[in-house]
């Protein structure tokens, strides 16, 4: 599984015009689930998101996480983070799960992140924008297989 977390003043989703997700300060993660992804990889980002501590202290060190600071989490599902582009121009997307694993490891993502810290969701396989005003700017990248 992989996510790209980044540090947001505030960040939202919408749908077919529609708001579907926004939070204020807080992470928006974007992640991509891989075929192999199990229940060690959701533990592993959500915990590891919400406890990453890239938020500032009173002496301006990031030494917080989004849990210490009281923030939300805006989690969008995005296969094209698992995009191969080393040969030709055209990523391959091969290297993502089919929805029918994706999404129900989606939807644990959620509830565990939710367990943890107050998130909010895009809506997956939709067309998506996404709006952020990124704080840093702060972006980390994390990839559960490297660490299992």
């Amino acid at each position: 599984m992989r996510a790209v977390v980044q540090r947001v003043l505030n960040a939202g989703v919408e749908v077919e015009g529609k708001t579907v997700g926004a939070i204020g300060p807080g992470l928006l993660v974007l992640v991509g689930i891989e075929p192999t992804d199990g229940d060690a990889d959701v533990d592993y980002i959500a915990k590891k998101c919400a406890q990453l501590r890239i938020f500032e202290d009173g002496e301006g060190k990031m030494n917080l996480s989004a849990l210490d600071k009281g923030y939300s989490v805006l989690l969008v599902s995005q296969f094209t983070l698992l995009g191969d582009a080393r040969k030709g121009n055209r990523p391959s997307f091969i290297g993502a799960a089919r929805p029918e694993i994706a999404i129900p490891l989606y939807e644990k993502l959620i509830r565990a992140f939710r367990e943890l810290i107050p998130t909010e969701t895009g809506v997956f396989g939709a067309d998506m924008k996404v709006s952020l005003v990124n704080d840093g700017p702060v972006t980390i990248l994390l990839d559960s297989s490297r660490l299992l």
